[in-house]
């Protein structure tokens, strides 16, 4: 049963992830809409998700170097990494750049709610989880 409330909310955890991750990369073409010769970049979340999960999230192992003898040795799993697609300019400008602000600041307003509902029915699953058990 546990296994099964793990993966439960193990798909919400790589939803959320890849939400942010994309997040990040909207907020760099939007930071970057004067830079000349920019590309817009964006990530198709359907696709990584299915990547993601598809994997089962068996990540490859991080292993940190070390430069000092008396530092610790440590491991980890790398972040999602996804290819990150160039965005098809609608109107390209003249300095190479491709950020159309219009569309960036949608896909970023689009991203963030779905972010947040993402989170939103994870509480309520923590919720109602949570109001079994006591009872």
């Amino acid at each position: 049963m546990i296994d099964r409330i793990g993966e439960d909310f193990s798909f919400y955890k790589t939803a959320v992830s890849l939400r942010q991750q994309r997040q990040e990369v909207l907020a760099a073409n939007i930071a970057n809409a004067d830079t000349p010769h920019y590309k817009a970049r964006d990530i198709d979340f359907s696709q990584a998700l299915q990547q993601a999960m598809g994997n089962s999230m068996n990540l490859p192992a991080v292993k940190l170097d070390m430069t000092s003898a008396r530092h610790i040795a440590g491991a980890g799993s790398t972040a999602l990494q996804n290819d990150l697609l160039y965005r098809q300019p609608l109107q390209p400008s003249l300095d190479g750049n491709t950020v159309d602000m219009d569309v960036e600041r949608m896909a970023f307003a689009d991203n963030s709610m779905h972010y947040q509902s993402s989170l939103t029915i994870l509480s309520q699953r923590i919720k109602g989880l949570m109001a079994a058990l006591q009872q």
